[in-house]
Formats: structure tokens, sequence, C-alpha cells
């Protein structure tokens, strides 16, 4: 029986508590929140659990075999370590941490220790992006010509990170996951439209090995209306995919442009192309509901239970990070392109 504390009872905590408690072959054994309102009601809901409202408490407690860090980004890095450093696998909401420097500490450590790290990307274990990563890999789409993804709402306003670290890290993660091609370059530019040094809009453009693939992020928390959309296209088919639609949340769409030339042929000194379109059927795949989270949560025990490294490991979530860094230093820096 593997049994886990969960740290943070804020927004995100009590969902990952309950599907822990949910999950085979787990005990949810103990709870921490610096809130005794939050903690009473986590005390509610679980009235056999250990109440701490001192993280480390939790982490030191022989009772807690998997530490499910479910707090702001900057407390990240030293709950996680705390946590490794104390024998515990560690189960981190994204972003995995604050730098890259954190991200390769906790791995290092980790590795050092032989332990477990998961980085909350929830969006790797819906039905809609599974089914996106194999229509991908199946080569339905062709060859891969773009990548463009809107999360946009009216707030809810951070803190602590901008808008780029708060709604980027669910998109990022996602293209790391389904395109096969790695990124070599960022360029980035946001806005602060009110007090404090937080952007609160933002866009973000990827450069690839593949130079004629490319990937565009826009995030914004000032949006009137909530989107959450995203087109890939390729030369054979283009994939839409629009999480907020009630039915039929991805379509392929078998569209096109194909471009001949006139072999050579000059007009006026010009060798002209021609351009013709083409407009096939659409459809719209079947996917899984199963809650994405629930998935994560039994997919992360099965790791645990066959010593396996699963594959939204601590790299992953460094590449996420490194992807946040560069996008943040390009916006510093007047939309400059950063190497990765």
């Amino acid at each position: 029986m593997i049994k886990v504390g969960v740290i943070g009872y804020g927004y995100w905590g009590p969902n990952v508590a309950r599907n822990f408690y949910s999950c085979q072959g787990v005990k949810l054994t103990a709870i921490s929140d610096v809130s005794e309102k939050r903690l009473a009601l986590a005390k509610s809901h679980y009235p056999f659990i250990q109440d701490f409202k001192n993280a480390a408490d939790l982490v030191r407690s022989k009772d807690v075999d998997v530490v499910a860090v479910v707090t702001p980004v900057f407390t990240h890095f030293g709950v996680a370590r705390d946590a490794l450093n104390q024998g515990k696998h560690v189960f981190v909401e994204k972003p995995f941490t604050s730098t890259k420097a954190q991200a390769e500490e906790l791995i290092d450590l980790a590795a050092k220790k032989g332990l477990k790290i998961m980085v909350d990307h929830t969006f790797l274990f819906t039905g809609a992006v599974r089914k996106i990563k194999q229509i991908i890999d199946s080569g339905e789409l062709g060859r891969l010509l773009f990548f463009d993804s809107v999360r946009v709402n009216l707030g809810l306003f951070q803190h602590d990170i901008n808008v780029i670290w708060d709604l980027a890290p669910h998109d990022l993660s996602i293209m790391d996951y389904v395109i096969p091609d790695r990124p070599v370059a960022v360029s980035a530019h946001g806005s602060v439209h009110f007090e404090g040094n937080l952007e609160d809009v933002a866009y973000v453009c990827t450069e690839f090995e593949n130079h004629g693939f490319i990937a565009h992020f826009h995030v914004n928390w000032l949006s009137p209306v909530k989107i959450r959309r995203m087109l890939i296209s390729g030369d054979k088919k283009m994939l839409v995919w629009d999480d907020l639609s009630p039915d039929d949340k991805i379509k392929i769409y078998d569209r096109g442009v194909e471009f001949t030339s006139t072999n050579g042929q000059l007009k006026n000194g010009i060798e002209e192309l021609l351009v013709s379109y083409r407009s096939g059927d659409m459809y719209a795949p079947k996917i899984d509901n199963t809650e994405a989270l629930r998935a994560e949560v039994d997919y992360f025990v099965r790791c645990l239970e066959k010593n396996e490294e699963p594959f939204n490991d601590g790299r992953a979530g460094l590449q996420v990070v490194r992807l946040l860094e560069a996008a943040d230093q390009s916006v510093k820096n007047n939309g400059r392109r950063i190497k990765l």
C-alpha cells in the first residue's frame, strides 16, 4: 500500500487528494495547508487523515511514501527537495520549479536516491491529447507545418507569476509531448497593463530543428471570452482541438494547399507557382472521457509499483521550465530570439 500526503489544499489540492484517495493500492494518510480553514475542510472530507499546518511535519512523517506538492510555484523546489531528502517520491504541480537550475538539482537528487518525480502535466492524460499524439505518430497529418495554441480568459490573475508561467505550461507540455521535433529557440512579447511587473498578455513563438515547423502560443488574462483552442497543421491534413466544445472536441480536416511550378519556364523573368486548394472530408474521432487527473494518478502509482520512469518525469518538467525561462528572457529583451 502506497501512503500519500498532499501539501496544499487550495484550488487544485482537493482534486489531487480525491484522486489519490480513490486510487487502488493507495492510502491517503496526510494533508497539510497553512490555512486552518482549509485544513478543517480537508478533515471534514477525510476524517481519518493526519492534518499538518507545517508542511515540514508532513514531509517527515513515517506514514507518507509520496508527497504531492500542490503549492505556489516558488515553494515547489524547497518542498520537493525536502521530500526527496526524506526518501519520499514526489508528485509536483506544474510548472515544476521556478528555474532550470532548481529542476536539474531535483532530478539529480531523485536519481541519487532512487526516487521518482512526476510533474502534474494533467492535459497529457486527457483523451483528446492522447488521441492527438496517436494521430501525429501515425503520420496521418503528414509533414507538420505549424502548431498554434490559444489559451485566454478573463482572470484569474496570479500574484507571484505572470500569464506565461500561469497558462503556457499546459500547452508547452502538450507540444513537447506530441511534437517529435525538438525546439531550438524562443521569442516572446508580453505586456503589463496594471500595477506591478507581471505580464497579463503574451505571445510566445518557438522554433524547431525542422526549420519549416513553428509553434505559437497566445496566453491572456484579459480576454472577454474563454478560449481553449489548438490547431496543428500538416501537409496532408489539419487538426483542430476545441477543449470547450461539448461535442466533437477534435476535428480532422482533409484540407490543404498544393503548389506546382511551371518547370522552370519563366514569365516576365519569374517562374510561376501554380496554387491549388484541396478541400475534402472532415471527421471527428472518438476520444476517451476518463478524468485526466485520475488517469495520471493511476499511471503514477503503476510506475511506482513497477519501478518505471513516468514519461512526465522531472526531465519533462525541466523542458517546460527551460521554455518558460527563455520566454521570460525574451519578453524582458523586447522579443529577442533566445537559443535553447
